[in-house]
């Protein structure tokens, strides 16, 4: 009986955990160095959302973003989904992408008040358009393992081996985690039109 249960206690696949809240008091001051007067949404409008993930360590994290209000129900089905695909990522806490960015950069991250990111085939610094980071309404996945790409080219020379897609490896995002987003309405930025691809992103309403 102690085999048996053993065997069954193995089987038993992890549970996933997600919370929903406003922005406690640390996690504001966080944000609020990449939130200033005049972002398109205000830090109210923000939320907490905690899940956990599978790390490329091969165990279970608790992980979190800081979204929109209004996206962190649909988000939080995403997670759940990425999850049972056990689909790695390498870092995604709120210190990582604010306060303390480790040294990979590779950090799955969401709210960030600013301008598109223009293309590398252009050059430059913005683009005069809120990004849908701004509003909390984008996500981006693993960018080591999923470049911002024009031209053929990527600003993040650790991510070089990336830029090609025609050798899936962990991390890299696949069909099925399209699919995932896909299913609450997201577009990635890996189908765009031309020469300008952001592996990593995920968005509302698709840029």
């Amino acid at each position: 009986m102690r085999v048996l249960a053993a065997v069954l206690t193995l089987a038993v696949a992890p549970s996933f955990h997600v919370s929903v809240r406003p922005l406690p008091a640390p996690v504001r001051a966080q944000v609020a160095t990449a939130w200033h007067a005049g972002c398109p949404v205000p830090l109210s409008g923000l939320r907490l959302l905690t899940v956990d993930y599978w790390g490329f360590d091969g165990g279970v994290h608790s992980g979190q973003l800081v979204v929109n209000a209004t996206a962190a129900p649909r988000l939080a089905k995403v997670f759940r989904r990425l999850f049972e695909l056990r689909f790695p990522i390498r870092h995604m806490a709120v210190a990582d992408g604010y306060t303390a960015i480790p040294p990979d950069g590779d950090v799955t991250s969401a709210f960030s008040c600013r301008q598109a990111v223009p293309s590398p085939c252009v050059g430059g610094t913005g683009t005069g358009h809120w990004s849908e980071h701004a509003y909390g309404e984008a996500v981006d996945l693993n960018p080591v393992e999923n470049p911002y790409v024009g031209c053929g080219m990527t600003r993040d020379k650790t991510a070089l081996s990336y830029v090609d897609r025609s050798r899936h490896r962990r991390g890299m995002v696949d069909d099925a985690v399209i699919r995932a987003f896909a299913s609450i309405g997201w577009g990635w930025g890996g189908s765009w039109s031309g020469s300008t691809k952001d592996y990593m992103h995920f968005s509302a309403n698709g840029h």
